[in-house]
């Protein structure tokens, strides 16, 4: 079970930290996910890292201001984001899938957290 948190009311330009933490199961085989839904939209990719941290890709949307890292000995992997946009406003999603390979789409990711709300205001 994946756990996400650090999400918050900030300012345009701000930046927020989220965690996502595994309650049992080790994330250090899996390919961790980052993806976000806003109200009325549909869930989209939004940064992927894979098992060791060597590879990260990004989705289009974060125009790299987010970066993705992970800390297998804390069993935990981050989204850094900076410079926030209303735009960024959404629930953000962690994600696992055991495909070394990652993925971008939601049906590619086996396991989900619930969700940080990230709220950013103009």
């Amino acid at each position: 079970q994946l756990q996400a948190s650090g999400g918050g009311l900030v300012q345009a330009g701000d930046s927020l930290r989220l965690s996502c933490e595994a309650s049992r199961d080790t994330l250090r085989s899996y390919t961790m996910g980052w993806f976000r839904q806003a109200s009325g939209k549909e869930r989209e990719f939004v940064a992927g890292i894979n098992w060791n941290g060597y590879v990260k890709y990004y989705g289009d949307s974060q125009k790299g201001r987010f970066t993705i890292s992970r800390d297998n000995t804390k069993n935990k992997a981050y989204l850094q984001m900076n410079n926030l946009e209303p735009e960024d406003t959404a629930v953000y999603y962690c994600a696992a899938t055991y495909d070394p390979l990652g993925g971008r789409r939601r049906s590619e990711f086996q396991y989900w957290g619930q969700g940080t709300q990230v709220t950013v205001s103009s």
